[in-house]
C-alpha cells in the first residue's frame, strides 16, 4: 500500500494517536512538516490517504502553504484519495470544498461533550458510540461543505464532524490527543485559557483538564480508533 501523508501545521500539534493507529495497523506514513518549511506535495497520487492535523492559525489566513494545501485537498477528493482533517485540518478541508470558516460564538478549550448524529452515515462511522467528551481547543468553526453530512454535534459548536463522499472526514474536535499532547497544550496554552476562562461556558482551566484526563481520554481514544478504522477502509491501494 502507498503511504499515508500526514501534514503538520505546528510542531506541538503532531499526529498523536493517529500515527499510533496507523503504525499499529501496519500502514506506513510520511510526515510533511509545514512548520519546518517542508513543501506541500503537488499531487495526492503517491499516497493512499492524507491526514491534516491542527494548528493555532486560522483556516482563513493566507500563508505560504494555504493555497497549495487547499489544492492538495481538492486533488485528493477528485482522485478519491481519503482525507481526514483534525480541527484546523477539518476547517481547511471544509474551505477547500466550498464551505466557510468563521468565528464560533464561544471558544472551546478542554473536555466538551459531543453527540453522534442520528443518521446512517454517522452509524457507519461511529457504530454503537452515541457520544463522548471530545477534546477541544478552537475559536473558529466550519460550515459543513456542500455535499457533506454532519455526523457529530455539540451544544456550543454544532458542526463537530462531517463526511463527504463516504470517505473524507473533517473534524472540529481533536480525537488524536495523547496524554503527552494534553500536558504540553496545557503548559503552552496558558494565555489562551486565561483570555476565555470564566467568559465561555466551554473553557476549562488546566487543572480541570488534567484532572478529567483519566476519565475522558480512554473513551476519546476509542472513538478515534473507531473513526480511523472506518477511514482506512477507503485507503487507495
Amino acid at each position: 500500500m502507498k503511504p499515508v501523508l500526514v501534514v503538520r501545521f505546528a510542531r506541538t500539534e503532531g499526529p498523536g494517536h493517529f500515527a499510533t493507529f496507523l503504525a499499529g495497523h501496519g500502514i506506513e506514513w510520511k510526515l510533511v512538516a509545514l512548520d519546518e518549511g517542508d513543501p506541500v506535495p503537488a499531487s495526492s497520487a503517491p499516497y493512499s490517504g492524507l491526514g491534516f492535523m491542527g494548528g493555532p492559525m486560522s483556516a482563513n489566513d493566507e500563508l505560504a502553504w494555504t493555497q497549495p494545501a487547499l489544492a492538495l485537498m481538492r486533488d485528493a477528493v477528485r482522485r478519491g484519495v481519503p482525507v481526514v482533517g483534525h480541527c484546523l485540518g477539518g476547517q481547511m478541508l471544509a474551505r477547500a470544498l466550498g464551505g466557510t470558516v468563521s468565528r464560533n460564538p464561544v471558544r472551546e478549550i478542554g473536555w466538551v461533550p459531543v453527540r453522534v448524529e442520528d443518521n446512517a452515515t454517522a452509524d457507519t462511522w461511529f457504530g454503537d458510540i452515541e457520544g463522548f467528551a471530545a477534546f477541544q481547543w478552537h475559536e473558529d468553526a466550519f460550515a459543513v461543505p456542500p455535499g457533506g453530512e454532519r455526523i457529530l454535534t455539540g451544544r456550543h459548536c454544532p458542526n463537530q464532524a462531517y463526511v463527504v463522499d463516504g470517505r473524507h472526514l473533517g473534524m472540529q474536535c481533536h480525537v488524536e490527543m495523547t496524554a503527552e499532547m494534553i500536558e504540553t497544550w496545557c503548559r503552552i496554552g496558558v494565555s489562551d485559557i486565561g483570555e476565555s476562562f470564566g467568559k465561555s461556558p466551554a473553557v476549562q482551566d488546566a487543572p480541570t483538564i488534567r484532572a478529567l484526563m483519566p476519565e475522558n481520554l480512554p473513551p476519546l481514544t476509542a472513538a478515534a480508533s473507531r473513526l480511523y478504522a472506518r477511514w482506512i477502509e477507503g485507503l487507495r491501494r
